[in-house]
């Protein structure tokens, strides 16, 4: 928190009283909050399966995914049926920002939760759209998540819209470091603490962190940036109330000109980065198709709508390729 000196005194000054960072801060509370509900009903499985082979029989189809294609690997989703995000509220970029106690705070539980997530390996929805891109039924692609699983899989033409979790950014100085030297780096600060830290794997978080008691994290030390020495470290995702990179954008955006039509696989719709994509395609009346166990955002813009777990609708398509 900065300060200014008014007559001789110094008076501590609030961030979210500035307004654009108020502004975005409650922006993004919004968007977190955001529940998704039936704007179109889904159609019946085998219409909309075979609505969805056809696309896929065409070939260059690019598929948007989001979390309900990692949660076969262990991995939480925020918005399905079993979403944390009645539970738990993910931090803002504002409060990560400037917020140096609320940093802390998730730097000491992600510590733990990290343990979980990178143990978690490519499930069968990974491997066959890896598969379906290589026989070019699928031209890439375009993730929300920020595990790094579709790239341990093999997809090749790829682009993490929300950056991954592999990787950590020094907003002082723009420094990147990779995860595990920072893991490193911080096991060697806090001997035997993730050992003495008891939890449930089932508690991580969809953004890695877990909960924690309010004496764990007074007792966790954090690290600097190896360059500028500042405590400004973030995990290079986007977080709520921040904008996704122009480039990611650009790429993005250049896959689905491209593409014959958008598949959308485990998402719910509910953040624009990810619903735009939607917007965009039928816009440009390009088929889409959307695969998810409960409503989408975009559901009512789709041409084939399917609920259906995502591995097992992956296993029935490719099968009948």
């Amino acid at each position: 928190m900065r300060t200014r000196t008014l007559a001789g005194s110094v008076e501590a000054l609030n961030p979210f009283e500035h307004p654009a960072v108020a502004g975005a801060h409650a922006a993004a509370l919004r968007s977190i909050a955001r529940e998704v509900t039936e704007n179109a009903a889904p159609q019946p499985s085998d219409v909309a399966r075979e609505g969805i082979l056809g696309m896929l029989r065409g070939g260059s189809v690019l598929v948007l995914t989001g979390a309900g294609v990692s949660t076969a690997s262990g991995i939480p989703d925020y918005r399905g049926p079993q979403g944390s995000w009645r539970k738990h509220r993910p931090m803002t970029y504002q409060e990560f920002r400037h917020d140096p106690a609320a940093r802390h705070r998730y730097w000491a539980r992600s510590y733990i939760g990290w343990r979980h997530l990178n143990r978690a390996e490519p499930n069968r929805a990974h491997r066959l759209l890896a598969r379906l891109e290589a026989t070019g039924h699928v031209a890439g692609v375009v993730t929300q998540n920020v595990d790094g699983l579709h790239a341990a899989a093999g997809t090749q033409q790829l682009v993490a819209l929300h950056g991954d979790l592999d990787r950590v950014v020094c907003l002082n100085c723009g420094n990147l470091e990779g995860r595990t030297n920072l893991d490193e780096r911080l096991a060697q600060a806090n001997p035997g603490y993730a050992e003495a830290v008891a939890h449930d794997p089932a508690t991580v978080n969809p953004d890695g962190d877990v909960e924690l008691d309010s004496r764990w994290v007074a007792r966790f030390v954090m690290v600097p940036c190896l360059v500028c020495g500042s405590d400004m470290l973030k995990p290079d995702v986007v977080y709520f109330g921040e904008g996704v990179p122009a480039e990611r954008k650009e790429r993005a955006t250049a896959m689905l000109a491209a593409a014959r039509g958008l598949l959308v696989l485990g998402s719910s719709l509910a953040v624009m980065s990810g619903f735009r994509f939607v917007l965009d395609a039928a816009r440009d009346r390009k088929p889409v198709g959307i695969v998810n166990q409960g409503p989408s955002r975009g559901d009512s813009r789709a041409v084939w709508r399917w609920r259906a777990d995502i591995g097992e609708a992956l296993e029935e398509l490719s099968g009948a390729l």
